[in-house]
């Protein structure tokens, strides 16, 4: 990972991006800076590894569908929506192009449509492993490498979960791959900030 070369190419193209060698200073970073909000969180091992769906919990109220006490209250669709409409969002990304391009593959597309719209801000919290050198490469990871991974994890009976190796482009009904979102600016209606971390993280 070209950590300059990518910082420099989101902050030209209007992103707010730091970077953190550990995902203990970048988890530092979101605490101190997200107080007193409503937070909502899209489904990420990132934001698990780090901690902060419980941590946030301190100083914020926070709607993740992870959440096992907030599904039995709201309903897996109602901590969804409840996510949708906070103040903040968290969330990572399938890949991230150097040149600044960030992907995301979504079946149920919650997360999608909640990382773009709705929000004050959403911070994007990427681990070095996301990081590829151009567009092409960073699809294709996003497709052959987070894509087979989440849907093995998710144990749904498609070849790439079964197999573990590449997208089949399937036509299973169980298929996670159903939306493709590239963000190449902001969004005009909120902020976006990019959280990179020289650590592997998530899938």
């Amino acid at each position: 990972m070209d950590k300059d070369k990518l910082l420099k190419n989101l902050e030209k193209r209007g992103f707010k991006a730091v970077y953190f060698d550990t995902k203990e200073e970048a988890a530092k970073y979101i605490l101190s800076n997200v107080k007193n909000k409503t937070v909502g969180i899209g489904g990420s091992e990132t934001v698990k590894e780090m901690g902060l769906g419980e941590a946030l919990k301190e100083n914020n109220k926070v709607f993740w569908h992870w959440d096992k006490e907030l599904k039995e209250k709201e309903g897996l669709k109602g901590a969804r929506d409840l996510a949708a409409k906070a103040d903040i969002y968290l969330a990572s990304v399938n890949a991230i192009s150097e040149e600044g391009s960030l992907i995301n593959i979504d079946g149920t597309g919650n997360r999608l449509a909640s990382t773009c719209y709705g929000h004050e801000k959403t911070y994007f919290l990427i681990g070095k492993n996301k990081v590829e050198p151009n567009f092409e490469k960073a699809m294709w990871r996003a497709r052959n490498v987070a894509a087979p991974q989440n849907a093995y994890r998710l144990k749904v009976k498609t070849p790439c979960a079964i197999k573990g190796d590449k997208c089949y482009d399937c036509n299973s009904p169980e298929r996670i791959c159903r939306g493709f979102l590239t963000i190449e600016r902001p969004m005009k209606s909120m902020e976006m900030e990019i959280v990179l971390i020289g650590e592997r993280l998530g899938m």
